[in-house]
C-alpha cells in the first residue's frame, strides 16, 4: 500500500492558514468530486461542519470544488460527525463530508469523508483522491456544474434517530444530567435528545462563538463538568468533543469514566441480555489492561487494533463483531450507527444503568483500571525518526522487561491527528508509571533540534 501524503488516520487535518487553506479545500473538493463522478456522473455529497469560525470559509471552498467537478452539494450547517454518517445513508448520498478538527483547538481544522454506507473511506479511495490533488484543476462544462442546496431538517432527523436508539421501555425521568457540548457540533442537539427522553438537563459549553470550541470544556477538559455535576447534585455528567463522535462521563461524586469503562458497561449489558452471543469487544493498543481483565471475568473475548476508530471498525468487520472503541471515548456500536457516536453511546450507557438498577458510580466498580500516565511530546521540536534512535529503543526494551513482571506495559506512537508523540506507561503502581513515563520523555527530549 502506498503511503498517503495528505490523509491521516481521520481525514486531512492541520492548522488553518498553513496546511488547511481555502485553496487546498477547493482542490480537495474537486479531487474528491472527480473520484465520485468517475463512479456516478450524477453524484451528490452531504457536507456538515462543526462550530469553528474557519468552517464557513472551508465549506464555501469545498462546495466550489465539488461544483467544478460536477458534483451537487447538500449543506447541513453545524452537525455532529456521526449525524453526517447517518444522514449520508438516509439521504442516499454518494458521500458525506465533515469539516472538523474534532477535539483540537479552534485554529485547527480538518476535512474527513464518509462513503455512501456512512463509513470512513478505504485507503484505496483516499489514494485515488490524492492522485487528483497532484493534477491541475479542470472545471466541467457550465451545463454540468454541480449545484448546492441547504438541508433544512437535518437537526430534527438526527435527534429522532438518536432517540430511536433508546428503547421505548426505558425512560430518563428522574435523572438530572449535566451535558457539556464542548461549544461544538452537539450544542443544539444533545440537550434536546436527553430532555425529550425525560431527563432534567443542565447544559454547559453550549454557546459556540467560533473560537471557544473545546476551550476548557468537552471530553478533553472535564474540570468544569466535574464541578457542575457536584454543584447541582446531578446524577452524572456527559461530555462530548467538538464534533460529537467522542463521549466521556462523570459520576455523581466527580469520578471520570473513560472509553474503556464505557465499553465495559455496554459489553456487560449486551452479555446480560444475551445479545452478544460468542462475539467480543475490540479495543486499541491504548486500551487499559483493567478492561481486558474485567471482560475476561464475564467470558467476553477481547482483541486490540491500531489506534484510530477506522482501525477499530476494520477489526470489528474482520471478526464480525459489533462493539468496540477507544479509551478516548470513541465508541462504535454497529447495531446503532456506522461510526463512533457520542450521543448514542451515552444513551446506551444510561439504558444499561437502568437495566442493572445501578448508578454509574456502582457500575464502574466492576472494572478497576490500571493507572496510565500519558505525556505528549511535540514532533516538530524533535529530530526526525526519534523513535528509531538506539538509546530510545534500548530504554523501551529495558522498561518493558521491568513492567512485564506486574502486567504493565509501555507504548510510544506518533498521533495520526496531531503533531505529537504519545508516550504512555501503564502499571498497577501509579508512581512507577509516572517515573517510567518521565524517563522516556527525558530520553526523547535529548533529541530536540
Amino acid at each position: 500500500m502506498m503511503k498517503r501524503k495528505y490523509f491521516g488516520t481521520d481525514g486531512v487535518r492541520g492548522k488553518v492558514g498553513e496546511k488547511i487553506t481555502p485553496e487546498f479545500a477547493l482542490k480537495l473538493g474537486w479531487a474528491a468530486g472527480k473520484v465520485l463522478a468517475s463512479h456516478n456522473q450524477n453524484s451528490k455529497v452531504l457536507i456538515g461542519k462543526d462550530t469553528r469560525i474557519s468552517c464557513y470559509m472551508l465549506e464555501s471552498a469545498l462546495e466550489a470544488g465539488f461544483a467544478a467537478a460536477g458534483v451537487a452539494s447538500f449543506l447541513t450547517g453545524p452537525m455532529p460527525t456521526p449525524a453526517i454518517s447517518y444522514l449520508t445513508r438516509t439521504f442516499r448520498m454518494d458521500a458525506g463530508v465533515v469539516i472538523s478538527a474534532s477535539h483540537n483547538p479552534y485554529y485547527d481544522n480538518g476535512i474527513k469523508f464518509f462513503n455512501a454506507d456512512g463509513t470512513k473511506l478505504p485507503d484505496e479511495i483516499e489514494l485515488e483522491i490524492e492522485k487528483y490533488l497532484e493534477l491541475p484543476l479542470e472545471c466541467v462544462d457550465n451545463i454540468s456544474l454541480g449545484r448546492a442546496k441547504r438541508v433544512v431538517d437535518a437537526v430534527g432527523r438526527y435527534i429522532e434517530f438518536c432517540k430511536a436508539s433508546f428503547s421505548t421501555y426505558f425512560t430518563l425521568k428522574g435523572l438530572k444530567i449535566v451535558v457539556d457540548c464542548a461549544n461544538g457540533a452537539t450544542y443544539h442537539i444533545a440537550p434536546s435528545v436527553f430532555q425529550e427522553l425525560g431527563a432534567e438537563v443542565i447544559a454547559i459549553a453550549n454557546q459556540p462563538n467560533g473560537i471557544n470550541i473545546n476551550e476548557n470544556c468537552g471530553s478533553t477538559h472535564l474540570e468544569n463538568l466535574v464541578k457542575k455535576v457536584k454543584d447541582v447534585n446531578a446524577d452524572l455528567g456527559i461530555a462530548f468533543d467538538g464534533d460529537g463522535d467522542r463521549v466521556m462521563l462523570v459520576t455523581s461524586s466527580g469520578k471520570v469514566v473513560d472509553g474503556d469503562q464505557i465499553l465495559y458497561i455496554l459489553a456487560a449489558y449486551e452479555k446480560a441480555t444475551e445479545k452478544l452471543g460468542d462475539k467480543g469487544v475490540v479495543g486499541t493498543l491504548m486500551s487499559n489492561n483493567g478492561l481486558v481483565a474485567a471482560l475476561e471475568k464475564l467470558g467476553i473475548p477481547f482483541t486490540r487494533s491500531a489506534v484510530g476508530d477506522r482501525y477499530v471498525l476494520q477489526k470489528l468487520l474482520e471478526h464480525n463483531w459489533y462493539l468496540g472503541g477507544e479509551n478516548s471515548g470513541h465508541i462504535i456500536h454497529l447495531n446503532k450507527n456506522q461510526t463512533g457516536d457520542g450521543i448514542i453511546a451515552a444513551l446506551a450507557v444510561l439504558r444499561s444503568l437502568t437495566y442493572f438498577s445501578k448508578s454509574l458510580e456502582q457500575m464502574i466498580e466492576d472494572v478497576p483500571l490500571f493507572p496510565q500516565v500519558l505525556i505528549n511530546v511535540r514532533i516538530d521540536e524533535l529530530e526526525n525518526n526519534v523513535l528509531e534512535k538506539e538509546s530510545v529503543k534500548e530504554l523501551i526494551k529495558d522498561l518493558e522487561s521491568k513492567l512485564a513482571v506486574d502486567n504493565g506495559r509501555v507504548l510510544l506512537r506518533a498521533s495520526g491527528t496531531e503533531p505529537i508523540i504519545r508516550v504512555m506507561v501503564e502499571h498497577p503502581k501509579d508512581e512507577l508509571a509516572q517515573e517510567y513515563c518521565e524517563l522516556l520523555v527525558k530520553e526523547i527530549n535529548k533529541y530536540k533540534k
